[in-house]
C-alpha cells in the first residue's frame, strides 16, 4: 500500500487550488497606462460580452474565442484583461450577483428573506448557467460577499445560533436553486415540444380518468380534492411560504428558550488579527 500513488502524484497537471492572483482582480481597479494605443475592448465588455453568451447558449459556449469573437477582436486581445477561461468564469459570476436585488436594512426578518429569496430567484433566472457552477466553489468575489453578507445580516440578531444562521441561508438558496432547475427543465422541455405547462397536463385527462386509481394513492387524491395541485403556475414562481413559517416556529422557540448571542462587530475586531492568525494556522498545519 505504501507504493500506492496519491491522486496528486498521478495527475500531475492538476491545477493548483487558486490564490489571491486569481481574485485580486475582482476586487483592484485595472491598473491603466498612458503609453501606447487604448485598449480596443475594456475589462467590463469583455465579461459582459461573456455574460451575455453564457445567458443566451449556456455557459458551455463561453470560451475565449467566442467572447473574442463577439467583440470582434483577436482572442489575445482578451488575455490582456482575463488570463484564462477560469478567471473570465469568476469575473461572470461576480458581474451576475451584482443584479442581485438586495433586501433593504430595515425590513424585519421575514420580509427581507423573502425579499433576498425572489432576488436570488430572479439572478438564477436571468442568468441560469449560474446553476451549472459548484455553489460550494463560488469565487471570492465582491458581488458574491454582498449576496451573502445580505443573507446572514438578515437573520443574526433573531435569536437563531452562528451555525443555524448559516444552515438557514443555506437551505433558502437550495430550495430557490431547485425551483430554478425545474423552472429551466421546463423551459426546456417546453421549447423542444412546443407544448407549455398547462397544455401538458391538460392533455393528461385520459391517464386521470382511466388509469389513475384512487386507492392506492389516498393522500394523493386528498390534497387533489381540495386544489393542492390546481396551480399552472408551479414551475415559475418561487413558493417558499411554508418554509418561512417553519423558520418562524424555529425563531420563536429561540427567542422563547433564550436566544443566542453572537458577538457585536466591535467585539470581533477587538481580537480580529489573532483569530485570523490562528485560522490560518490551521489551514497551513
Amino acid at each position: 500500500m505504501d507504493d500506492v500513488e496519491t491522486p496528486a502524484e498521478t495527475t500531475p497537471d492538476a491545477a493548483p487550488p487558486p490564490g489571491r492572483d486569481r481574485f485580486a482582480p475582482l476586487w483592484e481597479s485595472p491598473a491603466t497606462s498612458g503609453r501606447g494605443r487604448p485598449p480596443r475592448v475594456s475589462r467590463a465588455q469583455v465579461v459582459d460580452a461573456a455574460v451575455a453568451i453564457a445567458d443566451s447558449d449556456g455557459l458551455d459556449a463561453v470560451s475565449m474565442r467566442s467572447v473574442a469573437r463577439s467583440l470582434d477582436v483577436g482572442a489575445m486581445t482578451l488575455y490582456s484583461h482575463v488570463p484564462g477561461r477560469d478567471e473570465l468564469v469568476d469575473a461572470m459570476v461576480d458581474r451576475a450577483y451584482a443584479d442581485l436585488e438586495l433586501p433593504d436594512h430595515d425590513l424585519a426578518w421575514r420580509p427581507a428573506l423573502e425579499q433576498y429569496a425572489r432576488g436570488y430567484w430572479d439572478l438564477l433566472r436571468s442568468h441560469p448557467w449560474l446553476l451549472d457552477l459548484n455553489t460550494w466553489r463560488l469565487p471570492l468575489a465582491p458581488h458574491v460577499f454582498d449576496a451573502e453578507e445580505a443573507g446572514f445580516r438578515i437573520l443574526l440578531d433573531t435569536g437563531l445560533s452562528a451555525t443555524q444562521v448559516l444552515e438557514t441561508i443555506t437551505i433558502v438558496n437550495n430550495t430557490v436553486a431547485g425551483f430554478a432547475r425545474a423552472a429551466v427543465a421546463e423551459d426546456a422541455d417546453a421549447q423542444a415540444h412546443g407544448t407549455d405547462y398547462a397544455s401538458y397536463w391538460a392533455a393528461s385527462s385520459d391517464f386521470w380518468e382511466h388509469l389513475f386509481d384512487p386507492s392506492r394513492y389516498p393522500s394523493m387524491t386528498r390534497l387533489w380534492s381540495v386544489g393542492a395541485f390546481d396551480s399552472t403556475s408551479m414551475p415559475f414562481d418561487l413558493h417558499i411560504s411554508g418554509l418561512l413559517d417553519t423558520l418562524q416556529l424555529l425563531i420563536d422557540r429561540a427567542q422563547a428558550e433564550g436566544p443566542a448571542v453572537i458577538p457585536s462587530y466591535e467585539e470581533c475586531m477587538a481580537g480580529y488579527d489573532d483569530a485570523v492568525a490562528e485560522e490560518l494556522g490551521k489551514l497551513q498545519e
